[in-house]
């Protein structure tokens, strides 16, 4: 099992890195305009001028895929920053305080979690103006109950810890102590859940997208891509297959790596740290 672990952290350390580098290429070069229409070249085949084909638009799809890609990080960026904050604070009060605002705070978590979390997306995305940073805002609210409830475990598991009592009869400050001697305990768990959190976010953005209520056109989005071309699923297979498989990959790449990165860290630190 030890050694399956570590298979997925590298595989999904692998596939991230590719992803990443993709993303990061498409900042500064992009073979062909993303939004530039050409009819006579509508649906061509995989070659070396189109490498993943065109699109019904006569559009280069893997051009449109790097520009995709901004919009996956960034939406999966933004949203586990936002869920992060929003747990960090919500977690953290809530587990070393306990008492009246432990319960003040998870009833919050609660009301969240009763809602479905894409009729949530749904509800906020369409009150609000369809965008990027109102999907990411979206998105985001939507990790708060996760981060929140494994930031609060990981409070309650230590604050009552013989090295958090020794701190705190030294004068330690709740400040010092969340901060230097229970946080870092739990950061291993906060990354799996962000690692987590980041494919959710590109999932369920996808799906936003490919509904209409995700990024608009002319911004190329996968989850849009993968709605524009399922009208072309057998008579151009190479059009929906890209915007499919990039998804799945991202996902997958993210999961793995989170699952492997949790192994690892169990097996290299059997003991907490307690520094």
């Amino acid at each position: 099992m030890r050694k399956l672990g570590n298979a997925h952290f590298w595989i999904g350390l692998l596939l991230v890195a590719i992803l990443f580098i993709l993303f990061f290429t498409s900042l500064f070069y992009i073979p062909h305009d993303v939004n530039q229409m050409n009819i006579a070249k509508r649906l061509l085949e995989p070659n070396r001028i189109n490498l993943l084909g065109t699109d019904n638009f006569g559009r280069d799809i893997f051009s449109r895929i790097m520009k995709g890609s901004q919009t996956a990080f960034l939406v999966g960026a933004g949203a586990v920053s936002i869920g992060l904050a929003g747990g960090l604070v919500i977690g953290s009060l809530s587990g070393y305080f306990g008492g009246w605002i432990d319960e003040i705070l998870m009833r919050f978590i609660d009301s969240l979690m009763a809602f479905p979390g894409i009729l949530l997306a749904l509800i906020l995305v369409t009150v609000l103006q369809p965008n990027l940073s109102t999907t990411t805002m979206a998105i985001g609210i939507l990790s708060i109950p996760g981060f929140s409830r494994i930031i609060r475990s990981g409070f309650l598991k230590y604050k009552k810890a013989d090295f958090v009592r020794a701190a705190r009869n030294f004068g330690a400050s709740h400040f010092r102590v969340i901060f230097r001697y229970i946080l870092p305990n739990t950061l291993s768990a906060i990354i799996v859940t962000a690692s987590l959190s980041f494919s959710t976010a590109i999932l369920v953005e996808a799906a936003l997208s490919y509904l209409g209520l995700g990024v608009q056109p002319p911004e190329p989005s996968w989850g849009r891509m993968l709605n524009e071309a399922q009208g072309f699923a057998f008579k151009a297979p190479w059009y929906t297959l890209a915007p499919g498989v990039m998804i799945t990959l991202t996902v997958l790449a993210f999961n793995l790596f989170g699952d492997g990165f949790r192994d690892l860290m169990d097996k290299r630190n059997g003991k907490e740290n307690y520094s």
